[in-house]
């Protein structure tokens, strides 16, 4: 199509080959797509999303064929963490795209932390329509899934486990071998949720544990007291700066001017320092 704009009375000119077809009918198939074409589009698009279907059912069933006593591990501690049911964890756990990573971290030498969040997820019901803008109505909605922790905003909980020893995860040392915990940070309140897991759960646990391996002394030993000072005081700081960020230390402002308009000379400022 061409265009052009001549002189102040606005003559335009409008040349445009397939707008001359489509107006004098000479064919319609230029300008507009065929009926048959538009309902071979749709049913190849359902057909697509049939396959895909299809695919992830089998995907999911081949994963709930290699859960052992290992997973089932791991789900009863998440049922009961987040008050879930196995049934409904089991689900979530085998339809989730990063399932290969509990296998990394069964493996010997695998990886050492396996995280799971579970918080609010914006999706997008399959029956949605579009608004007149062209968005989706998308609602907040519980998920577990498992995360790498670097990827997804936390505004939740997180449930993790540890690994104690580089040896591989069997279903008889899973409950050994590996450690779980949980802290809530609601709302993104992560300092605070961290705050809460470590004075409430990790300093009173250790300071109740009475083997600490091959020190004999136990918490009688220095090397100890000086470990469960150091974390005392890591909380501590964790919790000045919590504080200063919700602003809840404020420092009052002083008029300087009251003290300073009088000093004229050095003995001045040494008799008010």
């Amino acid at each position: 199509t061409e265009s052009k704009y001549h002189g102040p009375v606005g003559n335009l000119k409008t040349r445009s080959t397939e707008l001359e077809s489509a107006v004098t009918g000479s064919s319609l198939t230029t300008v507009l797509p065929a009926s048959s074409t538009v309902k071979n589009s749709i049913v190849l698009s359902s057909e697509s999303r049939k396959e895909l279907a299809k695919e992830a059912k089998v995907t999911k069933e081949e994963r709930r064929a290699q859960i052992d006593g290992r997973h089932r591990y791991l789900i009863s501690r998440l049922a009961d963490g987040i008050d879930l049911s196995e049934q409904q964890v089991e689900e979530t756990i085998i339809s989730d795209d990063k399932f290969h990573l509990i296998e990394q971290f069964f493996a010997p030498s695998g990886l050492k932390k396996l995280l799971f969040f579970y918080q609010d997820v914006l999706q997008q019901k399959s029956n949605t329509s579009l608004r007149p803008d062209g968005s989706t109505n998308n609602l907040p909605q519980k998920k577990l899934f498992i995360t790498m922790g670097s990827t997804e905003d936390f505004t939740g909980t997180c449930a993790f486990f540890l690994r104690t020893s580089d040896e591989v995860i069997t279903a008889s040392n899973v409950s050994q071998e590996v450690n779980f915990g949980m802290f809530d940070c609601t709302n993104g309140n992560i300092l605070q949720g961290l705050e809460f897991f470590l004075s409430q759960i990790m300093i009173p646990a250790l300071k109740s544990q009475q083997n600490w391996g091959a020190v004999r002394e136990g918490l009688k030993n220095s090397q100890i007291q000086e470990f469960l000072y150091a974390v005392d005081k890591f909380v501590s700081t964790l919790s000045s700066s919590r504080q200063n960020i919700e602003d809840k230390i404020q420092l009052a402002k002083v008029d300087i001017d009251i003290c300073i308009r009088n000093l004229q000379k050095p003995s001045d400022y040494i008799t008010a320092g």
